[in-house]
């Protein structure tokens, strides 16, 4: 019987030397599991972990040329895929032969199908063309740079809300250095430090003596109202930019007061809006 199998799968093929490799990376930036070169007769048992939240959800296989029977083997493996209830999509990713050959050139690989340059291009092209026209989308990498290439991918994996976007809220002590995988870093450092308060010193951003304290200082509420709505607001930008989760970093002198509570403040705020909001406090135990 046929079985629906949940999550967003993607088969990454096309010509060599049209970027498949970049495609993969950006799949993976996104937070898909990605297997390159994955043998085509492995691909059923795979399907079946594909959708189980216990192992795989979204998915990237990249299959070129180096598979032997290729053609072949993989329609009739993509047909039986349909059968098991698998919907996939197929994004064939091309360029002009002259840039393939310029590509080879440079980097002086060597073409799977052996050949000289030219005439592996042109067989190749000639043994794919079937697939390419069963492809959901064609990619030409032609005159793409990498970032236009994942704004490309992006819009294939239909990523246009941005309450899809994973975000993580992390506050940290400047003393300790800024979170190395921070993308937005924010200095609350010009808020009035709790430490220098002898019944708050002890105390951390998560005690609502805290929290009370900086929630009372002019501004403050402006301030958080007008930094939510600007996060909010770059979310659509960072998704054109082929990300889908982003790292907030809120900073203060020793990461275990203000940051703390303005980092809470803002998860608070980014999730009563949708967003999907881990949050974690670095350094609030130093």
């Amino acid at each position: 019987m046929k079985k629906n199998i949940s999550g967003k799968v993607f088969i990454i093929t096309g010509m060599s030397g049209a970027g498949k490799s970049q495609a993969l990376k950006s799949f993976e930036d996104l937070g898909f599991y990605c297997v390159d070169n994955l043998p085509i007769s492995l691909i059923p048992s795979f399907a079946g972990l594909i959708g189980d939240r216990r192992y795989l959800k979204n998915v990237a296989l990249g299959i070129d040329i180096r598979e032997g029977r290729f053609l072949k083997d993989f329609i009739r493996t993509m047909e039986n895929l349909r059968k098991l209830g698998l919907d996939y999509k197929v994004i064939f990713l091309d360029a002009s032969d002259e840039v393939l050959m310029q590509r080879f050139s440079e980097t002086r690989h060597r073409h799977p199908l052996g050949k000289n340059i030219a005439a592996a291009v042109k067989e190749e092209r000639r043994i794919l063309c079937d697939l390419k026209a069963r492809a959901n989308k064609v990619i030409d990498t032609s005159k793409l740079a990498l970032g236009e290439l994942k704004e490309i991918i992006s819009g294939a994996l239909e990523l246009r809300h941005t309450a899809e976007m994973k975000l993580s809220v992390i506050s940290f002590g400047y003393k300790y250095g800024i979170p190395l995988d921070a993308d937005i870093v924010m200095d609350v450092r010009f808020l009035p430090n709790p430490y220098y308060i002898p019944s708050l010193k002890t105390k951390t951003g998560l005690d609502a003596a805290v929290g009370r304290y900086l929630s009372g200082k002019p501004g403050f509420r402006a301030f958080l109202k007008n930094y939510s709505s600007q996060i909010i607001s770059l979310l659509p930008l960072y998704i054109k930019e082929g990300k889908s989760y982003l790292t907030i970093a809120i900073g203060c002198t020793g990461g275990r007061h203000r940051s703390v509570y303005v980092a809470g403040e803002i998860a608070g705020r980014l999730a009563a809006g949708g967003f999907s909001i881990s949050e974690y406090h670095r350094d609030i135990r130093k």
